[in-house]
């Protein structure tokens, strides 16, 4: 479920008023972050593992017409049934589709991004299908009736004692019940029963084998696993830029990925599934929403490189102290700030100005996405477009014929020092954002260039 009355920066203010819960959000990704320095520095690889991943994904999505009917031919041979879909609608209603077939009313999923994208939980609700979420952080916020507020974390942003609450209002736990490990056997005790009496699984997808018709879903807790060898049906869904093309390949992602979601070597399990066992029905759904015209946008087509890790919101300043829900969609963070507009730019275009532009979410990047280069070209798109607030797209307007004018340039540069000293009040207003937690500096005597001018002789 989204959020979508309120912008990024309304939103992140609501999240801002609990200082206790912003200080631990952001203590507690950088920590992982840290995690993440700590496990690749160990690693003298690293950079080129990094350059060969990206240079994977480039052919991939440079061929990626190839590489579907590659792995659609295979995985056909394998004998699972491949499905696609063009969009979030259809996506929806081919999983319901294959659910009435097999005339059940209820459903086990781990975790899929696409599925959240696809807000799959909320359609199958409307009719009448019942979704219980087998990952534990999945399964926190769907009791509180909440989405995922990171990709690889989904409820980073819960305290103990809340879950506790949740747990004690729908699993009957003890009231003020807080311990980690008490509530983690109760989850597990209550998601033990759904795995036994779920005809249905539904797992995502980590990484698609074109040569092969395989796919491998990775998790820590093996409920992917347990969902899908215990159902008559699985149902797999990916996006179609999931695609790796040979096995041989996918030791370069593993090796990266949870190095850079957590910092652990590798997932607890790396599952492959490539064919149905004996009796057993497998279908894959293939969805574009909105990925084909991402590939024809040059400059973003990169972003369709990302595997998920979660490394960019990890190191991102802004996301750690505004919090996922402040993204209002699916994916949250840098990456979503890219990936957004392009399925919607006036719903959106306030998530690539939700950024400092600082590059550290590239610098951590496992496949070399440039993604704060990214977020300030959709910046332009977006005000070219007219997508931005008038207000804002005025603003940018004066910024550029000043800054595009050394005699304007100078000129702001005075009457703004004159402002700051003589007139200080001008900027020191609640009408002004930044003085909402600063205090303007003080004005300089003079500016860098008449310094220079002065001083280039000396």
């Amino acid at each position: 479920m989204e959020v979508a009355t309120k912008n990024h920066a309304e939103l992140a203010d609501i999240f801002n008023k609990d200082e206790d819960r912003v200080d631990w959000h952001d203590e507690t990704l950088w920590w992982i972050r840290a995690k993440r320095d700590k496990s690749v520095h160990q690693l003298p690889e690293w950079e080129a593992l990094r350059e060969a991943a990206s240079n994977i994904k480039f052919n991939v999505l440079s061929n990626l017409d190839i590489y579907l009917a590659q792995f659609e031919a295979a995985a056909k041979a394998n004998g699972i049934t491949v499905h696609w879909a063009a969009d979030a609608q259809e996506h929806n209603e081919i999983v319901h589709g294959l659910l009435k077939e097999a005339k059940v009313t209820q459903m086990v999923k781990s975790k899929s991004m696409l599925t959240e994208e696809c807000h799959l939980n909320d359609y199958l609700a409307t009719h009448g299908i019942e979704v219980i979420d087998s990952d534990l952080g999945e399964r926190i916020v769907q009791l509180a009736g909440e989405a995922p507020s990171h990709i690889v974390l989904p409820c980073i942003h819960k305290k103990k004692e809340e879950i506790g609450d949740l747990f004690h209002m729908y699993l009957g736990t003890p009231s003020n019940m807080s311990d980690p490990q008490f509530l983690t056997e109760t989850a597990r005790g209550s998601l033990r029963e759904t795995f036994l009496t779920r005809k249905v699984a539904l797992t995502g997808v980590n990484f698609a084998i074109a040569e092969t018709g395989e796919f491998v879903v990775c998790t820590n807790e093996g409920n992917a696993d347990m969902g899908a060898h215990l159902a008559d049906v699985h149902i797999a869904c990916m996006g179609i830029e999931k695609l790796i093309p040979n096995r041989d390949h996918l030791g370069v992602f593993l090796r990266l990925l949870t190095r850079s979601a957590t910092g652990q070597p590798i997932t607890t399990y790396s599952s492959h599934f490539k064919k149905p066992r004996e009796g057993q029905e497998m279908h894959i759904v293939l969805v574009d929403n909105g990925r084909s015209v991402q590939l024809g946008r040059e400059d973003f087509r990169n972003s369709l490189k990302c595997i998920r890790c979660g490394a960019c919101m990890n190191t991102c300043p802004v996301y750690r102290r505004s919090g996922g829900h402040s993204y209002h969609t699916a994916v949250a963070g840098p990456i979503g700030s890219i990936l957004a507009p392009n399925l919607d730019m006036r719903k959106y275009a306030d998530l690539p100005f939700a950024s400092t532009l600082c590059g550290s979410c590239s610098n951590v990047c496992p496949v070399k996405i440039d993604i704060h280069d990214q977020l300030y070209k959709w910046r332009q798109v977006l005000v070219k477009e007219g997508y931005t607030p008038k207000a804002k797209t005025v603003a940018m307007h004066v910024m550029a014929t000043t800054l595009g004018s050394s005699t304007l340039y100078h000129a702001a540069g005075k009457m703004g020092r004159l402002t700051i000293k003589y007139a200080p009040f001008a900027v020191n207003n609640k009408l002004n954002p930044w003085y909402k937690n600063r205090d303007m500096p003080e004005a300089p005597k003079e500016s860098f260039g008449e310094w220079y001018a002065k001083n280039r002789k000396k």
